[in-house]
Parts: C-alpha cells; structure tokens; sequence
C-alpha cells in the first residue's frame, strides 16, 4: 500500500509540473463593432502548432445549433466545421490569429438567407418544377479570426464563410408521399454556387463590423445523407478587405474514400489491399472480428490520413489490451509512415482504445480507455 501511495503522489507531482500555467493566461480587451471593449482571455497554452487558440469565456457561434437541421449527413456536419478551419489556416496564421465561432450572422439571418437564395418554396409543386428547380444551398457556416493588437486588445482579422452545396435534392410533390431524388453534379453546382457566394458577400458587406475585413469563402459539396463517407470542399477564394465582389475560384482536390469498397478497390487498389489484409490479420487473431471499416482522406489523389475502426465483442480488459497490442504491431509492420493513421478500437459502439501516428513518426501513440 505505502508502494502504491508513493507512485501516486509521485505521478501526481510530475502532473502538476507539466501542465500548463494558468497565471500564464494573458487578459486582453475585444473590440466589439459598437466600439464598446469586452474583457476576455486568451489562454497562454495552445493544443499543437496546427490549433488555434480560442478567446475565453467560449462564446458560441450566434447562428449555433442551425446546421443540423440543415445538413442531413452527420459526417458533412463534421467535416465542414473542421476543413473550413483546416482551409482557414492557410489565410489566418494559428501563430498570429485567435479562433472564434461565427457572431456576426445569427440564426434568423442564416435561415433567410437560404431561403432567400435557394429556388421558392411552392405547396403541391411538381416533380417537374423540382426537378428544374432543386434547392442548392444547404447551409452558410461563419467562422472569425481575430488578431492581438499592440494596445492589449483583440479585433477582427477575417472571416471564413463555407458554403454547403448539395450533391442529390431529395423532394416529395405531396405531403406522405413518394420521396424522389434529383442528382446535381459538379459542374452545375459550382455555377450556382459562385452565383449564391456573391450574394453572401454582398450581405456581408452590409453588417456592421464586416464592412471592410478579409473574406475567405469554400465550397463544400455534400455526400448522400446515408453516406458512410463525408463529402469535401471543392473550390475556395480569398476577398480582400477592401473588395465586394468574388474573384477567381482555386480548385480543391480532396477526397474521402472508403474501404473496403469498389470505389477504394478501383482508384486506389493499394490502399484498398492494405486495408483488406490488415482485416484478415486481424480476423485470424480475434474470433469475434466483425470487420474493419476504412477511410481515405487524399488530397491531389495522395493519401494524407488512414482511419480505420475495428468494432469487435470484447469480455474484458485484457482481451482488449492483447489485443490493442497486436494490432499495434501490424500497423506498424504494414502501413508506410509518410500518412497519418488512426486506428480506433471499439465495442459496442464504445471506444476501447486509440492507436494514432503522426506523418513520418516510427512508433504509433496508444490509449486504452
């Protein structure tokens, strides 16, 4: 017992020592667009050198809560938030810029304008008129980034706006009845997406505080609302502070892909085999393998992370660290280390453990929950 005290106290003391400052937390005032000056925090430690830093108290986005009912796909809900922010960091440094959830257009606003720039709305319309008039837009996402000024202060830096565009329209013509589906591809959608984005602009440049910042805006083509994959932004532009119009589009070529499928089999047969064997590895160690689940992210058709889920019947911790070890030393034996790689090992829809590497690391990083 006097063992296990010692290891504690000990464990605990390298704890403290290690975590972060909070007299470190530097107290700053936020320039509000009424000119009034808000006392907030920006914390001293930040996550990784890929995050960014949010200013404290958390201040939820001022449209929060509107894109579920938007968005079928819980994934795309996902992955518009994260990419937007991942395509934000190209434009707003994380080094020199703070995070902020969108509060400039708020939940009234949002709604309005989709209805507004989608085809009208009409009771008992055709399949016909649905047909020649899909309802495009799905949802406008507003995130801010601010700067620290030399005074002690934070204000706006920019602004990244996502654009949620869909790939299928699903309609009914009746109350109870039928639901048909009308498929929008590419080419057709960014037509009216670029059509819909000047009109955004033009909105934003009417709210006060947004009259003259920087605009990032991409546009995310959604999956099928039943998707086992996320959909993926496909262009985006940057807009000056000083401009009300949208330039040129640059073309993003990312991708999720999942495996094991016919898509993954036929434009990325090597990843689709990886991914196939590393299941059968795993099938003639663990009698209760039910199968594994992966996903692709590619950019420019080369793989940039690998997550792949194992959902298997475990019946005790033991079996799930035997096994979490095991497949430790597959992914280390099997799967090159110039992607990342997440491995998630679950069981009853539970997680049980986490292996993940970084790019060019040699070991994996475990957690056993």
């Amino acid at each position: 017992m006097k063992k296990i005290s010692i290891w504690f106290i000990g464990a605990l003391l390298l704890l403290t020592s290690c975590a972060p400052n909070m007299n470190d937390e530097e107290v700053v005032q936020k320039k509000e667009s009424n000119s009034k000056e808000e006392q907030a925090i920006v914390p001293s430690y930040q996550l990784s050198a890929e995050n960014y830093k949010m200013i404290l108290p958390f201040k939820p986005g001022k449209a929060r809560g509107v894109i579920v009912g938007q968005v079928a796909n819980r994934l795309d809900i996902d992955e518009m938030e994260e990419g937007l922010r991942r395509h934000s960091k190209e434009v707003y440094d994380p080094d020199k810029y703070l995070f902020q959830e969108g509060q400039y257009i708020d939940e009234e606003t949002v709604i309005n304008w989709i209805d507004a720039l989608n085809p009208k709305k009409k009771e008992k319309a055709s399949k016909e008129y649905h047909e020649k008039n899909p309802r495009y837009l799905s949802h406008i996402l507003e995130q801010n980034y601010l700067v620290k000024n030399e005074e002690n202060t934070v204000s706006l830096g920019g602004v990244s706006i996502g654009i949620a565009m869909k790939s299928t329209y699903q309609f009914k013509t009746e109350a109870g009845g039928p639901t048909y589906e009308r498929n929008i591809s590419q080419s057709e959608m960014m037509k009216q997406a670029n059509k819909i984005a000047g009109k955004i602009l033009e909105n934003l440049r009417e709210i006060e505080g947004l009259e003259n910042v920087p605009v990032m805006m991409a546009i995310y083509r959604e999956e099928d609302e039943a998707s086992p994959v996320p959909g993926n932004f496909v262009a985006k532009t940057n807009i000056p502070a000083d401009s009300s119009s949208v330039g040129e589009w640059e073309s993003i070529g990312e991708k999720y892909v999942l495996f094991p499928s016919e898509e993954g089999k036929e434009k990325h047969f090597e990843d689709h085999e990886l991914v196939t064997n590393f299941g059968k590895e795993i099938a003639s160690y663990f009698p209760n393998y039910v199968g594994v689940i992966g996903e692709g992210f590619y950019v420019n058709d080369e793989l940039q992370k690998m997550s792949i889920e194992i959902p298997i019947e475990f019946y005790g911790k033991g079996e799930v660290v035997g096994f979490t070890q095991y497949a430790y030393g597959l992914i280390q034996e099997m799967f090159p280390d110039h992607y990342a790689i997440e491995v998630k090992i679950t069981s009853s829809d539970k997680l049980e453990s986490l292996i993940y590497r970084k790019p060019g690391s040699k070991k994996p990083t475990v957690h056993i929950l």
